[in-house]
């Protein structure tokens, strides 16, 4: 257990310095199993996603004028100063072109031949990796396509709506951009997911002291709760919170079907480096 293990395990929980030793401690230096047992026995409700990630670039995204489907493209470039530069938005502009002809989320296909020539002589000539990371492809079976990318470029949003028109589908990308939720529906929800979270309800319940029948209902009610907060249908409309998604679609003959959102970098482990010891190593060095 490090001192930096200590450190980041404060920051993304805000718990106290003792606390976040003891847990990392008796989770053997593992931070994600001490944040999972400090919610259990503190009541934390979540922690911070680890450090900032050093990927950075755009999303873009294209849909059929017909709202038949769409596609959406991730490409990484290592800043974001190089993210901004005129011959990298042309590149990823042609990628999101390649991915559309094709109607294929198979980045090696998408990713090939002309594409990649093109990537090996922006990478000499900026001198950053850019690599396209995944390209996702949402069709429409009974209704339409639409989508939404936010003004940075960073999130970029794509909604199948069963019934409807492309107006509303932007409406509803546009909230799961801002929203981000985890699944259309509560009933979508995976049953690990739940289960992980009623251990940990389960948890906090206990220590109230209240008799079993009534934290078997406070646990029912937190797990109602964590589903509506996750669950696009549920969630209050950000354009107007006094309905929900759900609600506000169904109430133009339309329903959900899917959805899919891209973040710049969501997912991608970094290791972090402390700046100061990076330079006294090369001082050293």
């Amino acid at each position: 257990m490090s001192a930096s293990q200590v450190k980041e395990l404060r920051e993304r929980t805000g718990l106290g310095l003792l606390e976040c030793k003891k847990a990392l401690a008796a989770a053997g230096g593992d931070i994600e199993a001490a944040i999972e047992e400090l919610r259990k026995s503190s009541g934390m409700k979540a922690a911070k996603k680890a450090g900032r990630t050093a990927a950075d670039g755009i999303v873009a995204a294209k849909i059929a004028e017909d709202g038949s489907y769409g596609i959406v493209v991730e490409v990484n470039s290592e800043t974001d100063f190089v993210a901004r530069d005129d011959n990298f938005l042309s590149f990823v502009a042609t990628v999101a072109d390649k991915a559309f002809e094709l109607r294929t989320d198979d980045v090696a296909e998408v990713a090939g031949g002309a594409i990649e020539e093109a990537r090996q002589a922006l990478v000499q000539k900026i001198g950053e990796n850019i690599s396209v990371r995944r390209v996702a492809v949402v069709s429409a079976t009974s209704g339409v396509v639409g989508g939404y990318v936010h003004g940075n470029k960073r999130i970029a949003v794509l909604v199948e709506l069963k019934g409807g028109d492309q107006d509303l589908a932007r409406d509803v990308a546009m909230h799961v951009a801002a929203v981000s939720p985890a699944v259309v529906a509560p009933e979508d929800m995976p049953e690990d997911l739940i289960a992980k979270e009623r251990e940990i309800f389960t948890a906090q319940a206990q220590e109230s002291g209240k008799p079993a029948e009534i934290i078997e209902k406070m646990i029912d009610g937190r797990i109602r709760k964590y589903l509506a907060e996750n669950s696009l249908t549920e969630q209050p409309f950000v354009k107007d919170p006094d309905t929900t998604v759900g609600k506000l679609v169904k109430g133009a003959g339309a329903e959900v079907a899917s959805f899919s959102r891209f973040e710049v970098g969501e997912g991608i482990e970094v290791e972090k480096v402390d700046f100061a010891d990076e330079v006294a190593a090369q001082l050293n060095g």
